[in-house]
């Protein structure tokens, strides 16, 4: 209840610091010299896509300013209270309750996953498993054609009864999955903060619709970006991914970011919750986040407060254990760290884990599997890298009661709820 108090409380100040402050960063009037075209905003970037090229467990992270730049531009993005539970959906929650009834619980256990493009027998899988998504990564991409990666997509909606999730990380500058590949762009996307340099806010737009074009030119409907870490210093582990800018900045970012993936259709997911400060990076082990609450309040949560103000659909999780919400378990899998964005922040739509197979997890529970918990803590998409283990863990889980079927409904009654919604152009299959 002291933290609900003290979130209202920072909400008044900033809105009444925004009122005075009417004339804070807009968008630049200085447009992005190639918005035209598919190529990248800006000079070719030297250093883009090698590291995240390999096949790395989804994304790494850690990293975010501790310094509190919330009121420097009057820049206020926290909402006024929590929504309600269908807010965001709203429009797709009748169908997708019509076809949660008709679903069998190996279904119903199946949408609840994104996982890691199996390199062999893709399509099988989807065949097998109907799971709710594939997650891709540049090895997915690699020396393949336009034309062929279409094909690729399109095989694995048609093979599902529901649409599914086909999912990237195409932040830009180290993370380029897709436009490292050259048959499929012209060059990799730059990241945010050359792009902003070069040409302002407005090259961020441009930029964000260039990504927005690619992708679904693809077959690709998911998008996880943009990174809504707060950082301004080069050491950070996380630096290079973010906008590089204090709070206030990072959270103008994320606001046309997701205002833009909007407007083109395109799903996007902010990341990485609750804020990834200056940790280290959670592939090779445990991150463990000291600071304190005030500094989430004050500078973390204001970027990922814009993006959900503004509809953003998706929100990942980070697997830092942070201890001033939660001492005792990774954010991922929370239940705290779930209130707070559901409750405190008012998130009303999905939630997804980090990739489940990253080193800080097995790392945590000792080798036990963490589907169960990651659903018992409040997340509804889980990214996993192991299919077969993950999928029977979790679906045992349900038939042995650790987790309810009624908790499982709710995470795939939202999911198909946005399947549903004509807002996102996931591709509809009459199964």
């Amino acid at each position: 209840m002291k933290r609900r108090s003290v979130l209202f409380l920072m909400i008044a100040v900033l809105l009444l610091f925004a009122v005075g402050c009417a004339a804070g960063p807009a968008k630049t009037e200085e447009p992005n010299s190639s918005s035209s075209s598919m190529s990248v905003p800006s000079e070719s970037e030297s250093s883009a896509p090698p590291a995240e090229t390999e096949e790395r467990p989804e994304e790494p992270e850690g990293s975010a300013s501790e310094e509190s730049d919330a009121s420097s531009s009057g820049q206020s993005a926290v909402p006024a209270g929590p929504a309600t539970t269908q807010e965001l959906f709203a429009e797709g929650y009748p169908e997708a309750q019509e076809l949660l009834e008709n679903m069998t619980l190996e279904e119903k256990v199946a949408q609840v996953f994104l996982f890691r493009c199996p390199s062999e027998d893709a399509l099988a899988a989807v065949q097998t498993y109907q799971p709710g998504g594939f997650m891709l990564f540049a090895k997915d991409f690699d020396g393949k054609t336009a034309e062929q990666v279409c094909a690729e997509m399109e095989s694995y909606q048609q093979a599902s009864k529901i649409p599914m999730f086909l999912a990237v990380d195409e932040e830009g500058g180290t993370v380029v999955r897709v436009s490292c590949n050259a048959n499929l762009a012209p060059k990799p996307f730059q990241s945010p903060q050359q792009v902003f340099q070069a040409g302002g806010m407005q090259a961020i737009v441009d930029d964000t619709i260039q990504k927005t074009q690619l992708l679904q030119s693809l077959g690709l409907n998911v998008n996880l970006a943009p990174v809504a870490d707060v950082s301004t210093n080069p050491s950070d582990f996380m630096y290079a991914r973010t906008f590089g800018q204090g709070a206030a900045e990072t959270a103008d970012y994320v606001k046309n970011s997701v205002a833009t993936y909007n407007q083109q259709r395109m799903a996007c997911a902010l990341k990485h919750f609750p804020g990834y400060g200056n940790n280290v990076d959670t592939h090779t082990g445990i991150a463990v986040d000291h600071r304190p609450y005030e500094t989430f309040m004050e500078s973390d949560f204001l970027p990922f407060a814009a993006g959900i103000e503004e509809g953003a659909p998706m929100v990942l999780v980070s697997h830092n254990i942070v201890n001033c919400m939660d001492s005792e378990h990774p954010a991922s899998l929370s239940p705290e760290v779930h209130r707070v964005l559901r409750e405190d922040l008012g998130f009303t739509g999905l939630i997804l884990t980090d990739d489940l197979s990253m080193e800080a997890i097995p790392a945590y529970t000792g080798g036990e599997n963490p589907c169960a918990a990651a659903i018992n803590a409040g997340n509804d998409l889980l990214l996993s890298s192991d299919l077969q283990a993950d999928y029977n863990a979790l679906l045992a889980a349900v038939q042995d009661g650790t987790v309810t079927e009624e908790r499982l409904d709710e995470s795939v009654l939202r999911i198909l709820a946005m399947k549903c919604c004509t807002q996102y152009q996931l591709e509809r299959v009459v199964g």
